[in-house]
């Protein structure tokens, strides 16, 4: 059982530790083999946590013993449009056990449910069929292909974009009957509670006016 939770500075290890797998980084489209103990310390001192236009949230994934197992985001939020971009790194002791999968469930029910965005999205290297499938897994749908759209490592390198919808997640077969925004009383978000380095993250509503 994993859960979602703020980013603390005791997750720097853990945090350079995938930054640092070359196994892992052969599916990135940016360089982190470079990256410091202080770099990963620094995004983690950097890290918001509050909605706002063009903001990014980075969230720890944690066991139930609160060990950092990677870090899942939502980039680039439009509140206006109402989408964000998604992004996932797992280390490797936490891959091919449904986590990735778990830890994106709960981001896309946040980010549905609780910031009532319309639409979340992703772009891959077509070549990381790893990667592929899980996005395809848990719901993202094939929107289109940018063919060698970027530099990377002696090439040019072709892009893949998926999405997902609010009206399409609500109705997968694992969410099937979940409400989304919904019931007799409209819920908007208000802020987010701001709770000690480590605790599990939650989420603050109120009722609309």
């Amino acid at each position: 059982m994993i859960h979602l939770r703020e980013l603390s500075l005791k997750d720097a290890e853990g945090m350079l530790e995938w930054m640092h797998d070359p196994d892992i980084q052969a599916g990135f489209q940016t360089d982190m083999m470079s990256k410091t103990l202080d770099d990963a310390k620094s995004f983690i001192e950097n890290a918001q946590y509050l909605m706002a236009d063009g903001s990014s949230i980075h969230f720890a994934i944690a066991s139930e013993q609160n060990e950092y197992l990677g870090t899942i985001s939502l980039k680039d939020i439009s509140l206006r449009d109402r989408h964000g971009e998604y992004a996932i790194s797992l280390r490797r002791c936490a891959q091919g056990k449904g986590i990735a999968t778990d830890a994106t469930h709960q981001l896309l029910t946040i980010s549905f449910r609780d910031w009532m965005l319309e639409r979340v999205y992703l772009n891959v290297l077509s070549e990381n069929t790893k990667a592929i499938r899980l996005y395809e897994r848990c719901g993202f749908v094939y929107e289109g292909t940018s063919r060698k759209h970027i530099y990377l490592k002696g090439g040019f390198k072709t892009l893949k974009w998926y999405g997902i919808l609010k009206e399409e997640y609500r109705f997968l077969p694992q969410y099937e009957g979940l409400r989304l925004g919904g019931g007799k009383l409209r819920k908007r978000i208000c802020g987010l509670t701001r709770l000690p380095s480590g605790m599990p993250w939650r989420i603050y509503r109120k009722e609309a006016a």
